[in-house]
């Protein structure tokens, strides 16, 4: 039973450290979490709210009647040691053939060949090589592997809504992760957050993209952003950080929500926080603010 458990502990973990406080979830799931010696009992609601932080940091995982396994630290990362970080010089050539030269060094790298899972596609970026705005999120999920492009599926879509309200749209702007391949782990499903080390890898790859679009504003999507583009820090959580300005390879930078953080917790005041971070971004890059635009998720 802790074998069909686990992928779910390990997801409520990781939405945890998204700063996700609550979350909804089917029967089905519900029926791995009812203790084996629990008497028949009425049937559960079809969906069910589960507080993350009790699940979570609680001694034992929800089934407390199952043997409790402990992996092994380095288990949800299936590939060898991480390497030295490359070093690139990117070629004198206009912006395009460099961004294509770049991305062929990363195709070329055994160190991502080797962590691509069968199916599995590198997921490099793509967007205006001229963009304003640099979107960057934490690591490639199961979808966008699966194509080859980041920010795809319900979090891709409110994404283009979202720039779409700021009056821009995926052409527009430029859209990467610090790593390029989703991140290995034993379980069947799921996705995990990148480690330290494998993002460090792959800053080297990030910067030579930054150098090539040149934007005037870089925007950190998620938790694990934040480390991998400020450097590790346990006590430096997005919390702490979002919305202020920072800087990275002297470029300013915002942290905002992951958009499948706000797809759970669709709140209000959770949709305004994250708005009043793009407003600060329209303002940086001297984008015109609409009166309309300003007030977008206030109450009425």
């Amino acid at each position: 039973m802790s074998t069909d458990l686990d992928p779910v502990y390990e997801e409520l973990k990781r939405l945890q450290l998204e700063g996700m406080d609550r979350v909804f979830i089917e029967d089905s799931t519900m029926a791995l979490l009812k203790p084996m010696a629990t008497p028949a009992s009425p049937a559960v609601p079809p969906v069910v709210a589960i507080d993350l932080q009790s699940a979570v940091n609680s001694e034992e995982k929800p089934n407390a009647a199952a043997p409790k396994v402990t992996p092994p630290k380095d288990a949800v990362v299936t590939a060898a040691p991480l390497p030295d970080a490359p070093i690139i010089e990117l070629p004198s050539a206009d912006a395009a053939t460099q961004m294509q030269w770049l991305k062929q060094q990363a195709e070329n790298s055994p160190v991502v060949k080797e962590r691509l899972r069968e199916g599995e596609k590198m997921v490099f970026g793509e967007g205006s090589l001229t963009a304003d705005i640099f979107y960057c999120g934490d690591a490639p999920s199961e979808e966008e592997a699966a194509v080859g492009s980041p920010f795809q599926g319900k979090s891709g879509e409110l994404l283009c809504k979202i720039l779409s309200a700021m009056g821009l749209s995926r052409e527009t702007v430029y859209m990467t992760h610090i790593l390029k391949w989703r991140p290995q782990h034993d379980k069947p499903y799921g996705n995990r957050p990148p480690t330290q080390a494998e993002m460090e890898f792959c800053l080297p790859y990030l910067k030579a993209q930054l150098k090539i679009v040149h934007p005037k504003v870089i925007i950190g999507l998620g938790n694990a952003t934040v480390p991998g583009l400020l450097g590790a820090d346990p006590d430096r959580k997005i919390a702490a950080v979002r919305g202020t300005w920072q800087t990275f390879e002297k470029i300013p930078l915002v942290f905002t929500f992951q958009p499948s953080y706000l797809l759970f917790n669709d709140t209000m005041k959770t949709k305004r926080m994250a708005w009043e971070d793009m407003l600060k971004v329209m303002e940086k890059v001297d984008m015109p603010i609409s009166e309309k635009q300003q007030h977008f998720f206030r109450p009425q």
